[in-house]
């Protein structure tokens, strides 16, 4: 059957709530991602494995629902939208796979540049790789076309912003740099994400109008498990000792600091 009605999808069916949640996932999930990897210098080999683990799951969890809450936004005119799960559970693992490696290339021991531009490019692509793994996921009853530079102009955002990101939670010396890192990689992740539906184009299979419909119904279930393994994350990492003593001290120093001693605390650096 031939396309016979173009659509322009619509992202906010919902107006500014998903959007708004999405980021607010992306963020949470990036904060709470990179409070683990600052936890790896100067811990034991297994200690560093647990928290680059923990802070993987986080992130990925972090694009993987920030993907999920904003396609609950999307809808095509009247047409029903449904998922494959065994794909859209895929792009789940990808994220938490490329989020692993970044954090893992970004806390070496190696120049910093290198180490923030190798874990900038491999977060930022993975992300994008995610974000489109997740669309091929969506079915309907229509031929779906991708603007190459936009999808490109997406990429390129993300994986720019990302690196700044990583830039500042490696370099700044304060706990707050780890949110203001968060911050600016949510909005890296949410405009990539805004920019490749905005992408997007679909032509209907046929020209039957009716009232917009979301993936509500389809997509809500999917987010119960990763959310809860979210929120479990940052309730352990708020209960660690560290949170309390760097979230009390000056900027720059370090608890029991005496007061003519000036420390440096610098996250991701080699001790």
């Amino acid at each position: 059957m031939l396309p016979a009605a173009a659509v322009q999808p619509n992202v906010l069916t919902y107006g500014p709530v998903t959007p708004l949640l999405a980021y607010g996932m992306a963020v949470l999930g990036s904060a709470v991602g990179l409070r683990c990897a600052m936890r790896t210098p100067g811990a034991e080999a297994r200690e560093q494995a647990g928290w680059l683990a923990l802070g993987s799951v986080a992130v990925g969890i972090g694009i993987f629902t920030m993907h999920v809450v904003a396609m609950i936004g999307f809808s095509v005119g009247g047409a029903p939208i449904d998922y494959d799960m065994l794909t859209t559970y895929g792009s789940l693992l990808l994220a938490v796979l490329v989020s692993a490696v970044a954090l893992f290339v970004v806390s070496r021991r190696r120049p910093a540049w290198l180490a923030v531009l190798g874990g900038g490019v491999v977060l930022g692509l993975g992300a994008a790789a995610t974000h489109f793994t997740g669309m091929t996921a969506m079915r309907i009853a229509g031929a779906v076309r991708y603007e190459g530079r936009v999808m490109a102009i997406a990429a390129a955002v993300v994986v720019v912003v990302t690196t700044v990101a990583l830039w500042c939670a490696r370099r700044i010396r304060h706990m707050g740099a780890s949110v203001a890192a968060a911050v600016i990689m949510g909005t890296g992740f949410i405009a990539m994400q805004y920019l490749g539906m905005a992408g997007m184009s679909v032509r209907l299979f046929t020209d039957d109008g009716g009232v917009g419909s979301s993936s509500l119904g389809v997509l809500t279930p999917v987010l119960i498990g990763p959310v809860l393994v979210l929120l479990l994350i940052t309730l352990f990492v708020s209960l660690d000792p560290m949170m309390e003593r760097d979230g009390g001290r000056k900027w720059g120093t370090r608890p029991g600091e005496g007061a003519g001693e000036k420390l440096e605390w610098t996250p991701f650096e080699s001790r």
